[in-house]
């Protein structure tokens, strides 16, 4: 069964890190973790990973100083010098060794503590505000909020926590090596014609400057297009996905139409779409590597070029120049920094695009709360046990009114069926009852302190044992497993009774009848005092559907139900019809008395 999502245009985004824009997206994305609860351990941990950074830059430092000394031993055929040397390099490996070591173990549990802390504030917002829920409504809705949760916010505390370090990493080799390779590099004269000798101090530092910052702006001007590449490519991979889940979830169904030509031809269209966009990615990739290489390779034999002249007059021993070639060599690689992580750099950006789109998108959620509001109260006085709605008005996202403003009143013991036309808003007023559809206007007023349970045409069953799903949402309670086999039993769901302690997906596992009669046993549980059947009994034939009806109302004497459904024989079970009338006015609903049941 394809999905209805509608298919995506590629996005082209500017790599716009300098703006205030982007500079301000990001720090809301980055400031909540480290001032939250978990901001000591966080700092303490970014502290040591800093800590540990530095020294690396400072060990690299006496390996370069290392370096001069070693390669004038060999020149000079100094063997005691020699293995002094070596006896040193060792040192100076071990210590390197465990201190790269404990900088990435200890970067790597900070980003986990901070994917951590993203994932549970996330989940909850996502969770939290009904986000979810409302998200799914709208037409232009979030893409994929499963895969920004679960790889995007990974992805950025990867990203940003590597990026940062290998930034400040660069900038410290940058003063370190700087005044190195100024020191060694000399001064660099010549004469040019009309204007006479020059003179140019520290040459090899601003041949550096100059080679990386060219360097750095063809990367960005050919790396450019991979960033809203990268962006198109998660969706379209999440997109795929989720066709690959829709066909497991609705296996059963897609077997019974005999739809897999079909299913095949959509999968094939969403995965071509990842092939297409992957191909671009490939393309503007190679592009990008063969300047980086090319240009890393260049940086390789340059300083030996640069050197070469003043060796070979006797200026420079060997020693100096394999320390100058590893100090420009150092010097260029922290001014080159942009070109070496551009790829890196394109795909953190999509990455904070999504996370900032999809934090930005849970907040016009919240907002839609607060503005479009049908209101759900409490009686003031606790003895009203009566549900109303008063002046209530239903539209949809899209603001068409499905439901003129409206009173009604449901009064305890008073069993209502609500009947009329499909899709003329019977189950978005359910929702409206349950507080959970904030489109339109008027007040709910629902009775102090009273336990409602909706039961929609196919229950939600979690991923679990057979006892959480029977239980969902509320648990068990002081119910024991006797008396929960009882309730299967009495669902005539005997051949479940002995795998409550069972896991396994129960909305695969049982079908459409099994699952509504599980529903049932879940209203006997947990007593509600409204319940609420949206055409819970669609899937069952005539006679089970009257037993399940006698059985709630032989056990659950205190509650009142509510049923929409399009079998006439489901009036029979109750008091009172509310019948959705269309007209030229609008829909209006007539409230009309029925006979009780003889029975």
């Amino acid at each position: 069964m394809t999905s209805s999502r509608p298919p995506h245009a590629r996005v082209e985004l500017p790599l716009d890190l300098g703006s205030h824009h982007f500079l301000v997206r990001v720090w809301k994305l980055t400031r909540p973790f480290w001032f939250s609860e978990e901001r000591w351990v966080a700092r303490g941990l970014l502290a040591a990973v800093v800590t540990l950074s530095l020294l690396l830059v400072y060990l690299q430092v006496l390996f370069n100083f290392w370096g001069n000394q070693f390669y004038n031993s060999l020149q000079e055929r100094q063997e005691e010098d020699f293995w002094a040397l070596i006896t040193y390099f060792g040192f100076l490996a071990a210590c390197h060794i465990g201190v790269a070591v404990y900088a990435n173990y200890l970067q790597s549990l900070l980003k986990l503590r901070w994917r951590r802390w993203l994932t549970e504030v996330y989940v909850g917002e996502w969770l939290g505000t009904r986000a979810f829920y409302l998200l799914e409504q709208q037409p232009q809705g979030t893409d994929n909020p499963d895969q920004r949760i679960a790889a995007d916010l990974n992805a950025f505390a990867d990203q940003t926590l590597g990026l940062s370090l290998a930034f400040l990493n660069a900038s410290v080799s940058l003063v370190s090596f700087l005044g190195i390779l100024w020191t060694l590099s000399g001064t660099l004269e010549f004469s040019l014609p009309l204007v006479g000798p020059l003179v140019i101090p520290g040459y090899m530092v601003w041949v550096a400057i100059v080679y990386a910052g060219l360097g750095t702006w063809f990367a960005h001007t050919i790396g450019r297009p991979l960033i809203g590449l990268n962006f198109e490519q998660e969706r379209r991979e999440a997109d795929f996905r989720y066709g690959l889940v829709r066909v497991r979830e609705n296996a059963e169904s897609i077997a019974v139409y005999g739809g897999e030509a079909q299913e095949r031809v959509g999968l094939h269209q969403r995965f071509t779409a990842v092939v297409q966009n992957a191909l671009n990615l490939m393309i503007g990739t190679k592009r990008l590597q063969w300047f980086t290489t090319g240009y890393g390779q260049v940086a390789i034999v340059f300083p030996y070029l640069v050197t070469a002249p003043r060796y070979f007059r006797g200026d420079f021993r060997l020693g100096d120049v394999m320390q100058t070639a590893s100090a420009f060599g150092k010097v260029q690689e922290s001014l080159s920094i942009v070109v070496d992580a551009y790829a890196s750099i394109a795909s953190w950006k999509a990455s904070v695009d999504r996370l900032t789109t999809f934090h930005e998108a849970i907040a016009a959620a919240a907002a839609i709360e607060r503005r479009e509001h049908i209101r759900c109260e409490t009686h003031p006085q606790t003895d009203d046990a009566t549900l109303a709605l008063d002046e209530v008005s239903i539209s949809l996202p899209d603001g068409l009114t499905l439901l003129p403003a409206t009173n009604l009143r449901l009064e305890p013991g008073r069993h209502t069926v609500i009947t009329g036309p499909s899709g003329i808003g019977k189950s978005t007023l359910f929702r409206v009852l349950c507080g959970i559809w904030p489109w339109g206007d008027g007040r709910v007023r629902q009775p102090s302190g009273a336990r409602v349970l909706f039961l929609p045409q196919r229950p939600y069953l979690p991923i679990g044992t057979l006892r959480d799903a029977l239980a969902y949402p509320f648990g068990t309670g002081q119910a024991t497993d006797n008396e929960l086999r009882e309730l299967l039993h009495a669902c005539h769901l005997g051949n479940y009774a002995g795998r409550l302690g069972e896991s396994d997906n129960w909305g695969r596992r049982m079908s459409p009848g099994e699952q509504q009669r599980l529903g049932f046993a879940r209203a006997l549980l947990h007593q509600p005092d409204w319940l609420f059947l949206d055409e819970a009994t669609s899937a069952l034939d005539s006679s089970m559907e009257a037993e399940l009806y006698e059985l709630v109302f032989a056990r659950l004497t205190h509650s009142t139900v509510v049923s929409i459904a399009h079998r006439e024989q489901v009036a029979r079970h109750h008091r009172q019809q509310w019948r959705f009338v269309p007209g030229v006015a609008g829909t209006h609903v007539e409230v009309l008395p029925l006979a009780p049941n003889p029975a």
